[in-house]
């Protein structure tokens, strides 16, 4: 798809009937994101989620794909400073869960890691850029590379990443500018969040494009529709039908 100028398509997917649901509308790329953390769980960052956790949130998002591809976040804790630990991991996320390939954030820190998981034939996706596991790292969730320095390191971390074999990269929250300078020099395919228009795709959380979450407002994020209004209109009106007696009817009983 890169090489046709071809732009890729990529959201989150956390259970089945959503994951059925972006599959039927063409999405091309879904990501069982770490983010599940936040908006399926309600933590104040992705850090808390555990290896099974995703497995159970994957393996309910593969049941529902007839064509996408599935990536599954590896989470904080299962792959970082232990190559070994990170080849376990990601084998029991493609056994268990049935995804086809595995996310993890950092550059030349994680290359161990990396170099263990692909040997074992699994596919990498890269992650620079904000990356949410180091939270407490940066302090803050502000836009990342703004600095030559920390630019640089990003360069020269996403060009290692494509010579180890990763397949592809997700870059968050940096300039514009920085982004469309790293994608035109990989080959492999740049997704985009906060990145700009200049990347390869794009990607969201689900439920921040849908409008279900309210209080997550960055300037990246468009909302195609505003589901929670509707969501909540709709118990509204369920429960004063239950109050009312209107529901059910004598049509709706047996």
């Amino acid at each position: 798809m890169k090489q046709r100028g071809e732009k890729i398509s990529m959201l989150t997917a956390y259970d089945y009937s959503m994951a059925q649901i972006l599959d039927g509308a063409g999405i091309d790329v879904l990501l069982v994101g770490d983010s599940a953390s936040n908006v399926m769980a309600g933590h104040e960052t992705t850090l808390p989620i555990t290896l099974d956790q995703m497995i159970y949130h994957a393996a309910s998002v593969v049941r529902a794909v007839g064509r996408a591809f599935v990536v599954v976040d590896m989470p904080f804790g299962s792959y970082q400073g232990n190559s070994s630990e990170a080849l376990r991991s990601a084998i029991r996320i493609m056994k268990e869960s049935g995804g086809h390939g595995v996310k993890l954030e950092g550059g030349a820190e994680v290359k161990e890691s990396i170099i263990r998981i692909l040997t074992a034939g699994i596919p990498v996706m890269g992650h620079l850029g904000l990356t949410p596991q180091s939270i407490y790292k940066f302090g803050t969730y502000t836009v990342r590379a703004k600095e030559e320095t920390e630019a640089q390191k990003l360069i020269e971390d996403a060009k290692l990443l494509e010579e180890l074999g990763c397949f592809a990269l997700v870059l968050e929250k940096i300039p514009s500018a920085l982004a469309k300078q790293v994608a035109e020099q990989l080959t492999i395919p740049v997704i985009g969040i906060g990145a700009g228009p200049d990347v390869d795709g794009q990607v969201l959380v689900v439920h921040d494009m849908l409008g279900i979450t309210k209080e997550f407002k960055p300037r990246f994020l468009r909302r195609y529709a505003e589901l929670g209004d509707l969501m909540h209109d709709a118990v509204a009106r369920y429960i004063s039908d239950v109050k009312s007696r209107d529901f059910p009817t004598a049509d709706e009983a047996y």
